[in-house]
């Protein structure tokens, strides 16, 4: 009994000293608090390792806003993204969630020894860029053409965000006469602007943190209307259709029309009016149907807009409709004068070569019962009732020469 009294004594005195060595020896810090990155929207975690922490506490502080955020197992902080969590009083672990732009900056770990002992680390929030409208162009630029137009576009961010230009039907710019697919900078320069410019214009954010952004800016180039008139004479016969046609460039669009005389073409059963319109180019088509005498004549086409006025005309005449020939094609024959000259004179029963190509076909004459009438037809005379055409004699098919009767030499 005295024995287990003595061991239990031995055993309390060892545990008090213990006790008395875990109280005499101050907490520490076993490793820093690591810096932490982290996007924005993104939770981030801090931790705080302390040895020995005995009766001691450890707080959070926010330094760059002189805010205590915990102290030991409290939350001090009204903002309800932060909270405390911790391991066996040894890992100190702040969480903060949906991190926002103004959390960034130094945190600090302090244990409440005398003196105080602290460390801190720091907490880094990439941001995404954002475009500043209030820096950049408005949405929408005009400009005269011929004249100098600077683009402008500004955005925050962190890091800092870059900037770079394209157009959106994926054109070239043209800057400095040269042609390019891109072009970095916050500013985009053009130089005498003409109509080759007009379009949307997209100037594109990135920082490596997504996502990137864009602001559309779309210009305007301003300039007075022209007209080009593919086919300025056009011939069609009575009774047809026909269609005139005007192209016109003009910015801003212009009010645009047909004209004959001094009034203006409506749309009717007579005439038909279309447009095709791009950006700053219309195609205006004019259909007239049934054609009569009344309607060949001039026509005008006419296009206007603040800065001015023009006009172009099409002058529309009559033309005679082809004619068919009396004989069809297929119930003629064709005898080029080269095999004429070929043929052999065999009045007589004598074979000789003619002296020439007029002769030798009136001696076929002779051979072949024709009459005087065919005669003339076949030697080319333009009086008869034969055609030449293409160095070829047609002959009328009621008189087709019996091919039998001629010899070749």
């Amino acid at each position: 009994m005295n024995t287990s009294r003595r061991h239990a004594v031995i055993n309390l005195y060892a545990l008090f000293i213990l006790l008395i060595k875990a109280l005499a020896q101050e907490p520490e810090f076993s490793e820093p608090i690591p810096n932490v990155t982290v996007a924005v929207g993104r939770d981030a975690v801090l931790s705080c390792v302390v040895e020995h922490l005995g009766m001691y506490k450890v707080a959070w502080f926010h330094i760059d806003k002189q805010m205590i955020l915990t102290i030991h197992n409290h939350v001090i902080t009204r903002d309800h993204r932060f909270s405390i969590l911790h391991n066996s009083h040894k890992n100190w672990l702040l969480h903060i969630r949906n991190v926002q732009e103004q959390d960034s900056g130094y945190y600090m770990c302090q244990i409440n020894t005398t003196p105080m002992k602290s460390q801190v680390g720091y907490l880094e929030v990439y941001v995404p860029p954002d475009i500043l409208d209030h820096e950049s162009s408005p949405s929408t630029v005009k400009v005269r053409e011929g004249s100098n137009v600077s683009l402008s576009c500004k955005a925050s961010g962190f890091p800092e965000p870059t900037m770079m230009w394209r157009r959106e039907d994926n054109e070239p710019l043209i800057v400095a006469r040269e042609k390019v697919m891109t072009l970095d900078g916050e500013v985009l320069n053009i130089s005498k602007v003409s109509r080759n410019h007009m379009g949307a214009y997209l100037c594109i954010a990135s920082n490596g943190v997504p996502p990137s952004i864009s602001k559309r800016i779309m210009l305007d180039v301003e300039f007075s209307p022209i007209i080009t008139i593919p086919n300025q004479l056009v011939g069609t016969p009575s009774g047809s259709e026909v269609i005139l046609e005007c192209i016109t460039e003009a910015f801003p669009k212009p009010i645009y029309y047909w004209a004959r005389g001094s009034g203006m073409i409506m749309p009717n059963n007579k005439y038909e009016t279309i447009a095709m319109e791009s950006l700053y180019r219309i195609n205006m088509k004019l259909k007239i149907k049934s054609l009569n005498l009344r309607d060949f004549g001039t026509y005008k086409c006419i296009a206007k807009n603040y800065l001015g006025e023009t006009e172009g005309s099409v002058e529309l005449y009559e033309i005679q409709p082809p004619t068919r020939s009396p004989h069809p094609p297929e119930d003629r024959i064709g005898l080029r004068p080269e095999v004429f000259s070929n043929f052999s004179n065999t009045k007589n029963g004598t074979s000789s070569r003619s002296k020439s190509t007029g002769t030798r076909q009136n001696a076929l004459f002779e051979d072949i019962s024709m009459s005087d009438k065919d005669k003339k037809y076949l030697t080319g005379n333009k009086d008869s009732v034969g055609i030449e055409r293409d160095n070829a004699f047609v002959i009328p098919p009621k008189h087709k020469p019996v091919l039998s009767c001629i010899s070749f030499p």
